[in-house]
């Protein structure tokens, strides 16, 4: 029931090729020399603060934004002078997405696979998206969740090589968006290329093969999440009271050490696992007991506030991008 990974044009080069991508509304730049590749078979995330320009750079992938410089390819193809053939291959998930109130969930499958020359069979589509019980049910008496799904059966219903899913998961209970996590991680398996666009570090982390961190229009990394988090400031932090006083000479000079903080008698150290060694090794040698020991590995939270010096209440809420929203409305 899911797409044909060798539907659409063959070749060795990446899906999705874009470089040096520029788009500007009203005099400020919106993206500002992105590049990046996504390659077959991959989860790609694109992560950054509101009004960073993920969802523009998306657009100007999808055909939907005409940039205005640089080059933007999926599968080979321009997807502004070539977009009939770029749809075939390509399906998506906007960030914001409305249907006909009165149309059900069948007559919209039924539509959308009359739009493609190779579309999937909608009905075990429907089933494994769990919607076969709302297929008289009118779009607007969906819940949220019924919605998103519906909304994915429509982006893999053409049969796409690539998938482009635009905040996926906004808006869904936390059981819902582990379902919905591992529809995707079934969608890949099955040969489909997804690049998301999410503000959920932990979605994030769970899905993505690599992930471009935009922020203020360029790229200001790309990597694998452990990749990422490893550039983070202290990528473990350990912290401990210790049964007596210890150097900060001694402290200063633990490998891989990337701060110390003491507060109220306690000791926090951000660093790697080779610090945590030197400091279990430390504490035996001077035969300090650390009471109250505490190793808490970085997560992609952490590398993304190193990389975005930006606001976790800003981006790690459950709304929508307001500001890549206002991009997309100019």
């Amino acid at each position: 029931m899911w797409p044909d990974p060798a539907f659409g044009d063959a070749g060795a080069m990446s899906v999705i090729e874009v470089t040096d991508l520029r788009k500007s509304y009203g005099g400020r730049a919106a993206v500002d020399g992105v590049s990046l590749a996504v390659e077959e078979g991959e989860i790609f995330g694109i992560l950054g603060p509101n009004g960073a320009g993920k969802t523009t750079t998306v657009e100007c992938v999808e055909g939907l934004r005409v940039p205005d410089a640089g080059r933007v390819r999926v599968t080979g193809l321009d997807p502004v002078a070539d977009h009939a053939r770029v749809a075939r291959v390509l399906g998506a998930q906007l960030q914001q997405s409305e249907l006909q109130p009165k149309l059900t969930v069948r007559e919209a499958l039924e539509l959308y696979a009359s739009f493609y020359p190779r579309p999937l069979d909608w009905a075990p589509l429907a089933e494994r998206l769990g919607l076969t019980a709302q297929l008289t049910t009118r779009f607007a008496r969906l819940s949220g969740g019924q919605k998103q799904r519906l909304f994915i059966a429509l982006a893999l219903i053409g049969n796409p090589r690539v998938v482009v899913l635009d905040e996926l998961t906004t808006g869904l209970d936390p059981r819902a968006r582990r379902d919905t996590w591992q529809l995707i991680e079934d969608v890949r398996a099955s040969g489909v290329t997804v690049l998301l666009v999410t503000h959920f570090m932990e979605e994030a982390q769970r899905l993505c093969d690599r992930i471009a961190v935009i922020d203020k229009g360029r790229v200001a990394a790309l990597d694998t999440p452990a990749g990422l988090i490893r550039r983070s400031a202290g990528a473990t932090v350990i912290s401990f009271t210790p049964s007596a006083p210890l150097d900060d000479g001694e402290l200063a000079a633990l490998p891989a050490l990337a701060s110390v903080d003491r507060k109220e008698g306690r000791i926090t150290l951000a660093g790697t696992d080779e610090t945590v060694n030197a400091v279990i090794t430390l504490l035996a040698r001077h035969r300090v007991t650390a009471h109250q020991l505490r190793v808490v590995d970085a997560t992609l939270d952490d590398a993304f506030l190193d990389l975005t010096n930006t606001d976790t209440k800003a981006d790690t809420a459950d709304t929508a991008d307001t500001a890549d929203t206002k991009e997309t409305a100019s």
